[in-house]
């Protein structure tokens, strides 16, 4: 291995206090080789259909963040899916297998959502109207997003004993609607079948042998609708919670080639009423506890059943039910956000949604003003920095320290995302690529700086000129130290949208890499590094 290494020293904060502990550690990063490989647009957002009666303990967060209801002419709404140039967002959820498409011939009129007490999750079977379908395309198309429609997997059957769905799958309206979207020129990514129906089921389950024949039938159903297509959807199932027996079976049932990715959903902290959410978000044990696991497993299912397929997080909000008020929707929840991104991508998930865009507590903008909470900004910088290849990290530090390590995106180098789950400790980090660190300050001393470190790390001797010495430091804090802000700092500074209503500049600083990097006890921090030799990110 040629003599690359670089050397940072992360020694606490903007603003150090000496009531914090100082642990010296280094990480070691494997920049030869890819251990595993995200999509370009890993970040992905749902949009849900619950009403405004949509309530959990007490406590009724959804408003107008429908599908149905929600108000597509807000600018600030636009912009901030225009920030990601292209941003996923998956269509679906509870009640998505009670939607009927206002198309073609019906049996049943078509009518909105109403509560009661004998439907499923307590509402009655609701609507989508075409004309609602046309204003929510004018909207994708103008904000650039990328789009996953959840298809109603139970249109036909009949409720058997306990949660059991049975009977033939009836594909005509869904067939119908999809015609309508081909011939108005609407352009859907993929489309998803079924939601939470897999295994036990979430209210309501279909056996995984009526669910395999289903996928073969929706396969063709796409490839008649898109015989004349340039390009096809992809199918995407079951949307449920990873067994790996079921699972196993879906792709065997299948068949090779029809199922493109297997979707699983992660509320892994908790009912959004726990007081014990906060206290669980920086504890890391539980952070990495199964879920770690269920991420490794479904990498594995995949490979081992259906190599052909991959895998995503079709929806993600942490804590169900809403989310938790005060928590899903401050600055502590990113710390379990940035987490599952950095985890999910080290097991080959390409795409990740969150639970929701807009609604409930852990919307990413507000439901009323569309203003956007901590998660939000945690999402835009992931989306722009981490690239595609994910690298190997190897640590001594404490388990408060997580790391993750990416390809830059769109750019040389590598970025580390640092997550001080501590409340107390200060982290000074080396960093190499498996070589030892022999940069020492005292040297400096008797040669320049550049000297020394041309002459002891090829990455920089290699690649940086004079001038390009630098690295890009995004750190993030909540404001005033409270965790339960809603607003987050980066580099000091309040994220908030202008005065004109745009969303805000994510500004890096910049430092030489002879300088400290400064990350505070419970914060977050990327590290952007230009010149550093990773071989496997060219």
């Amino acid at each position: 291995m040629s003599n690359n290494v670089c050397f940072l020293v992360f020694l606490g904060c903007l603003g150090v206090t000496s009531a914090t502990n100082l642990e010296q550690t280094t990480i070691v990063i494997d920049g030869t080789r890819q251990i595993a490989e995200i999509d370009d647009n890993f970040v992905c957002a749902t949009l849900d259909w619950w009403p405004p009666e949509k309530c959990n303990y007490d406590q009724c967060p959804w408003g107008y963040a429908s599908l149905i209801n929600l108000n597509l002419s807000s600018p600030l709404l636009a912009k901030a899916i225009q920030a990601f140039k292209a941003l996923r967002i998956r269509i679906g959820g509870s009640l998505q297998d009670q939607v009927i498409y206002d198309v073609g011939d019906l049996k049943t009129p078509c009518s909105g959502f109403k509560k009661t007490g004998d439907g499923l999750f307590g509402f009655s079977e609701g609507c989508l109207h075409m004309e609602r379908w046309d204003e929510l395309n004018r909207f994708f198309h103008a904000t650039g997003a990328i789009v996953t429609f959840g298809l109603n997997a139970l249109y036909g059957r009949e409720k058997l004993s306990g949660n059991a769905w049975g009977g033939e799958w009836d594909h005509t309206n869904t067939q119908d609607f999809m015609n309508y979207t081909v011939s108005k020129g609407y352009t859907i990514d993929s489309w998803e079948f079924g939601n939470e129906l897999s295994g036990s089921g979430i209210g309501t389950s279909v056996s995984v042998e009526l669910y395999g024949n289903d996928l073969i039938v929706l396969k063709d159903v796409i490839k008649n609708v898109y015989k004349s297509s340039r390009t096809k959807p992809l199918l995407l199932a079951p949307g449920g919670f990873y067994e790996e027996k079921w699972y196993s079976e879906l792709f065997r049932l299948s068949g090779p080639g029809v199922l493109d990715v297997m979707t699983h959903h992660i509320y892994n902290l908790g009912p959004g009423n726990d007081p014990k959410l906060g206290s669980r978000i920086l504890d890391p044990n539980y952070l990495s506890g199964s879920v770690s696991g269920t991420f490794e497993n479904v990498d594995r299912t995949i490979q081992e059943h259906g190599p052909w397929a991959s895998a995503w997080v079709g929806e993600a909000g942490g804590a169900f039910n809403s989310g938790g008020r005060q928590v899903s929707d401050t600055f502590i929840n990113s710390f379990w956000y940035l987490d599952q991104f950095g985890m999910s991508s080290m097991h080959n998930t390409k795409v990740y949604c969150r639970q929701a865009l807009v609604g409930g507590f852990y919307g990413l903008l507000e439901k009323e003003t569309f203003v956007p909470n901590p998660d939000y900004y945690s999402a835009l910088l992931w989306h722009r920095l981490m690239g595609k290849g994910v690298l190997g990290v190897q640590t001594n530090a404490s388990e408060y320290l997580r790391t993750y390590v990416h390809c830059s995106k769109g750019r040389t180098g590598i970025t580390i995302l640092l997550i001080n789950l501590s409340q107390q400790t200060t982290f000074t980090v080396a960093v190499s690529n498996g070589v030892k660190v022999v940069l020492q300050a005292e040297s400096t001393k008797r040669r320049s700086f550049l000297e020394t470190i041309k002459n002891k790390v090829s990455w920089v001797g290699n690649k940086a000129s004079d001038g390009y010495l630098n690295r890009e430091e995004y750190h993030l804090r909540p404001k005033d130290g409270d965790l339960r802000s809603k607003i987050m700092l980066l580099n000091g500074k309040p994220l908030e949208p202008t005065a004109a209503g745009d969303i805000p500049k994510l500004e890096p600083v910049r430092h030489g890499v002879r300088s400290p990097v400064y990350i505070n006890p419970l914060s977050i921090s990327f590290i952007v590094l230009p010149t550093f030799d990773a071989p496997a990110c060219s």
